[in-house]
């Protein structure tokens, strides 16, 4: 049979009850019993063996006068048929499996902007179908999370790429830019202020990101270009309850992304300032390795995440 009409065969002509009658002849050896076995009439399951045999060819049983018995090609036939059905059968065990929460764990590494908004979304969405599927979450920046993605100690990762990392062999599909906020407690002096510039803050205290985070770079390169000697005092740190500390504790200036500033800024414990600058990153987005095949809970852990970040974001940025 030529291949273009055997993938032909497969794709629109071949049932899987008429991969069940093959089965149940085989162990039957007679079309009557086989049938009854099937719940359907004799002439029904008659005219599904026709229909296999008219598309092949060949016959696949010989009619005897008390049964049927396989041909050389019904031998072929019901060996491949009973391989699909046990292929299909292991399928719906594993979606079974999965459903209720018997399979595995997975591992996400994520950025904080996202980390604060996208994840949580995701996780809730997979613990109300899945629950008993474990996640174990990493929080860095992209520059330490990479490594261990690399390393395949994470299966998925939200973060950013830039051309100094070597990506060769991951798969980014972007999902949002982030708006950099400068944030500070309520009734923060310069809260009372309605035009501000980089200027006005040189000499004020940041809670920034370490050094080496593409934030961190942006920042002071942000200063840099309009002239101005980067902010030199201040904490370096990515833990959020050390930042929300200091910055109500103090008169400290945050750098965060929209996304982690806003439910504190909806509480009205911090406030955006409004300042002139020019501060931004690049999309963030969705990391996998190229040559690891993700297990179950993993693939269905990265569904929800491209799911949740639709409908959270819209659709992705196209490239400029």
């Amino acid at each position: 049979m030529p291949e273009m009409h055997a993938h032909w065969f497969i794709r629109s002509r071949l049932k899987t009850r008429q991969l069940l009658l093959l089965a149940t002849l085989d162990d039957e050896r007679n079309m009557h019993r086989a049938s009854a076995v099937l719940a359907m009439t004799q002439p029904a399951a008659s005219k599904l063996l026709r229909d296999i045999e008219d598309a092949l060819h060949v016959p696949l049983f010989e009619r005897l006068a008390r049964g049927v018995r396989p041909t050389a090609y019904g031998e072929i036939m019901i060996r491949h048929a009973r391989m699909m059905l046990a292929h299909l059968g292991d399928a719906y065990d594993e979606i079974g499996a999965l459903r209720a929460g018997l399979t595995g764990k997975t591992t996400v590494g994520v950025v904080a902007g996202p980390g604060a908004s996208l994840l949580p979304r995701a996780i809730a969405r997979m613990n109300q179908q899945f629950p008993r599927v474990q996640i174990r979450v990493d929080l860095a920046v992209s520059n330490v999370l990479l490594p261990q993605m690399q390393e395949g100690r994470l299966d998925i990762l939200v973060a950013r790429l830039s051309a100094q990392h070597d990506i060769r062999a991951l798969r980014f599909e972007p999902i949002a830019t982030e708006p950099i906020r400068f944030v500070v407690r309520k009734n923060h002096a310069l809260t009372r202020r309605r035009k501000l510039t980089l200027a006005d803050v040189v000499g004020a205290a940041f809670v920034l990101p370490p050094s080496g985070d593409l934030l961190r770079h942006r920042f002071d390169l942000m200063f840099q270009q309009q002239a101005l000697v980067p902010p030199q005092l201040g904490v370096e740190t990515l833990a959020l309850q050390v930042l929300a500390g200091l910055l109500l504790e103090t008169d400290m200036i945050a750098v965060l992304g929209q996304a982690v500033a806003q439910p504190y800024i909806n509480a009205g414990l911090f406030v955006a300032l409004k300042i002139e600058m020019n501060l931004a990153l690049d999309p963030f987005g969705i990391v996998t390795r190229r040559d690891l095949l993700l297990s179950p809970s993993a693939q269905v852990m990265l569904d929800i995440l491209r799911k949740e970040a639709l409908a959270l974001y819209g659709p992705a940025p196209q490239p400029s």
